[in-house]
């Protein structure tokens, strides 16, 4: 058995990216996008109770007069006290007031899910990465349009930038 990764949640934040109704139906690997969104939710839930942040990424079409159908965050999913980050890039740093955000709150380290794993999620964290935050990646609460593009950023990408590990490794100090 592998031992729990026991994170600081005063320096600790959970960015889950683009989990919006009209993304999470698409057809993704290696699971379901609403398999991807329950382990999400529970992991938010955790970071609450912890007292740590949830940022939730979601985003919208630059120069479009009108969102597609399905561009809000899943219903549910945002609650009091998180942060709503809406990017128009394919990461959510860029001109998002993100970073800003974040050290404001004194955060050192990102904890990642999302759709899709090599694009959003995986944009999200390279950035976060230059600028200098410790990453985890929690592979169990993402999903991609291929298995191959998902496994190579879990397998070749993110080990690079970070730790990847399966939900039930998520705790915190303490706990």
């Amino acid at each position: 058995m592998t031992a729990p990764l026991a994170l600081d949640p005063a320096r600790t934040a959970l960015v889950l990216v683009d989990l919006m109704d009209r993304i999470v139906a698409l057809p993704l690997e290696p699971r379901k996008g609403t398999e991807a969104l329950c382990v999400a939710e529970e992991l938010a839930t955790a970071f609450r109770s912890a007292g740590a942040p949830v940022v939730l990424v979601r985003v919208e079409r630059p120069g479009a007069a009108q969102q597609p159908p399905g561009s809000g965050l899943v219903q549910g999913l945002l609650h009091d006290g998180d942060l709503e980050i809406v990017k128009r890039t394919l990461g959510a740093f860029q001109a998002t007031g993100l970073d800003d955000a974040l050290r404001r709150r004194g955060v050192a380290t990102l904890v990642f899910g999302g759709i899709a794993t090599n694009l959003g999620v995986e944009s999200t964290a390279r950035a976060a990465a230059d600028l200098g935050y410790e990453l985890v990646f929690v592979e169990d609460a993402m999903a991609a349009f291929t298995e191959a593009e998902h496994r190579a950023s879990v397998t070749l990408d993110f080990p690079r930038l970070g730790s990847v590990v399966g939900s039930a490794r998520v705790t915190f100090a303490g706990q």
